[in-house]
């Protein structure tokens, strides 16, 4: 696949800057048709976004680079280059979740309330984000056929196409992370309308607990995997996005079933 949508010559466009684009856009709608329901205000929350895609996307970018230190640290001039990929989500989630943890704080808004309107919009964008991988040719995995591929019968042709490197087929595993974060924004959004006592940082959890398991299992296909002692990176940090997300969901239900609703407008206090 060509990874450049748009090139002018003196000036290029890649997929993955468009696909990650496109997700950024759509979670910030998200978050501020949520904000407005939930009184808090705009420019909290446009000030939010912005640092918090510029901490996340430094954070994804440093957390892949030192994963790869020794390609990186040898050709330092290649770490600002992001159009070319390498972009580790659990970085982004790490330094993102600090600065908003930080900012939350600041303003004294709940901390887990940030997080659960976040995390509706960002399981959405990673899922159209994987695309920007497909165009990359990255974040693959390992080598198949084109009849086992054609057996799974919700993967296009075209992705199916896509996956035929050098003459070898690979398993589309960028694909299959796009589809369960999919899933998941659906999940995700039909818990919060349909199910009246969710309690505020329980959206959370159910965002660590479904990407972990994805990721955990999908991460077993990969062939690019950031490694640490043999083993992969990725999957010891969803085995803690997993218990997290459990303790979240079962300690926020604690309490009185009307108290410290998902529903309810923000207070103007410090709670968690």
């Amino acid at each position: 696949m060509n990874p450049i949508a748009i090139d002018l010559g003196f000036f290029q466009i890649s997929w993955y800057s468009i696909f990650i684009s496109i997700g950024v856009v759509l979670a910030f709608i998200i978050l501020m048709v949520e904000s407005k329901k939930l009184n808090i205000n705009n420019e909290f929350i446009i000030n939010l976004v912005f640092w918090t895609i510029i901490f996340g996307i430094i954070g994804a970018r440093l957390y892949y680079c030192l994963f790869n230190y020794d390609y990186y640290s040898a050709n330092p001039g290649e770490i600002i280059k992001i159009w070319k990929g390498g972009l580790a989500i659990h970085g982004g989630i790490l330094l993102g979740g600090l600065f908003a943890l930080i900012y939350s704080f600041k303003y004294k808004i709940r901390f887990f309330r940030v997080t659960d309107l976040l995390c509706m919009g960002l399981i959405l964008a990673q899922s159209i984000g994987r695309w920007g991988n497909f165009f990359n040719g990255e974040a693959h995995g390992i080598e198949t056929t084109r009849e086992v591929l054609e057996g799974f019968l919700i993967i296009p042709k075209f992705v199916i196409d896509g996956m035929n490197i050098d003459g070898i087929f690979y398993h589309p595993t960028f694909y299959y992370e796009s589809l369960w974060c999919l899933l998941g924004f659906i999940i995700i959004l039909l818990i919060r309308f349909l199910y009246k006592y969710l309690k505020v940082g329980q959206l959370t959890g159910i965002y660590f607990i479904w990407y972990g398991i994805g990721r955990f299992l999908i991460e077993s296909l990969r062939t690019d995997s950031l490694m640490f002692q043999g083993a992969r990176v990725a999957q010891i940090v969803s085995v803690f996005l997993f218990v997290i997300g459990i303790l979240l969901l079962f300690l926020k239900a604690r309490g009185p079933k009307l108290e410290n609703l998902y529903s309810e407008e923000e207070l103007d206090d410090i709670r968690f």
